[in-house]
């Protein structure tokens, strides 16, 4: 069973600049918990729950709750206080939304999603389809989906969709970079006729060619690897890391520390899987890891979830310029 087969398409969304207060009463009005954040093109961003409205520390709790209970009181008469606090600007969805966000799509098994949100302690992700938000799958969609499996009498089927899909969630991530079939073969020399001209000009025209050729042959092999890094930012979109791969991440980083390096590289990407292409990496920006999507988004947290309460940091960096321009981008666990 697929994220498109349990998925709610009915999505109630908000857009970045959306106040605070409005979310709630969408919340509240709707009767769920969590909010996905759009952009103008319609690819989630954020998401806000009830946690980020109430706070989810005491100082936070304390800062908000005021305009919170105000919502609740239907009516009923609150201190002078309250109000006051209630006439101060108000804050925006930009402003406490969780980022980055964990998105799929529509293709991923529904065990995979159990999976996600499971490792990401989350309760919903946001379902894609090239690039812009289509639906959302919650854990009351996955059990829903659960309960609805009939029992098969095959021993491949017993399992259930669900169960079946998360036999590989541990499978390691593999990738193949293929060369272009021009860089294959080698050339061979020839050998010129002897009767070939031996005039200047033939000589200047001579190179003139060559340098036409290798002209065309540099802007495909530019167009090339545009096309290939494209190609790979689309796939790592879909990408997601599965809990043995991570700790395969964190044991090779342990190898590099006893090999006396201080960093280790956990992931290489297209700048294209950056939703800016790699600008706030590149200045660097403190806001991006909010521009992180796919597998890079997941690597940022389970680096905050499990390395960064360790003291370990996370450092992006660019780390090929083609044409001039942000190409690679590199995520480095660092503890030097």
């Amino acid at each position: 069973m697929k994220a498109r087969d349990v998925m709610t398409s009915a999505i109630i969304s908000a857009t970045g600049d959306t106040s605070v207060r409005d979310i709630a009463q969408l919340l509240l009005q709707n009767h769920i918990s969590a909010i996905p954040i759009l952009d103008n093109s319609g690819a989630p961003v954020g998401m806000v729950s009830e946690g980020d409205l109430i706070g989810r520390d005491e100082t936070q709790r304390n800062a908000r709750h005021e305009w919170w209970l105000a919502l609740l009181a239907e009516g009923e008469s609150l201190s002078p206080d309250f109000l006051s606090s209630l006439r101060r600007p108000e804050r925006v969805a930009i402003d406490i939304m969780s980022r980055p966000v964990i998105t799929v799509g529509e293709d991923v098994d529904t065990g995979e999603i159990a999976r996600l949100l499971a490792a990401h302690r989350i309760k919903r992700v946001p379902v894609v389809r090239n690039g812009q938000m289509v639906g959302i799958v919650s854990r009351e969609n996955l059990l829903r989906a659960l309960a609805s499996e009939e029992p098969r009498h095959d021993a491949k089927s017993s399992e259930g969709t669900v169960a079946r899909a998360m036999a590989d969630v541990l499978a390691p991530l593999k990738w193949r970079f293929e060369r272009p079939h021009h860089e294959t073969e080698p050339h061979a020399p020839m050998t010129p006729p002897d009767d070939a001209p031996f005039a200047a000009s033939d000589f200047r025209r001579l190179a003139a060619d060559f340098e036409s050729t290798e002209a065309r042959r540099r802007e495909d092999l530019r167009h090339s690897a545009g096309d290939e890094r494209q190609h790979r930012a689309e796939e790592l979109i879909g990408k997601h890391i599965s809990d043995g791969s991570w700790r395969h991440l964190v044991h090779e980083a342990r190898t590099a520390a006893e090999q006396g390096l201080k960093e280790f590289l956990l992931l290489r990407f297209p700048s294209q899987l950056c939703s800016d292409g790699g600008r706030a990496v590149n200045v660097p920006d403190p806001d991006w890891p909010t521009t992180l999507r796919g597998e890079a988004a997941e690597i940022y947290l389970r680096w905050s979830h499990d390395l960064k309460p360790q003291g370990f940091h996370l450092a992006a960096r660019v780390v090929d310029f083609p044409e001039g321009m942000p190409g690679d981008i590199g995520l480095f666990l660092v503890w030097g």
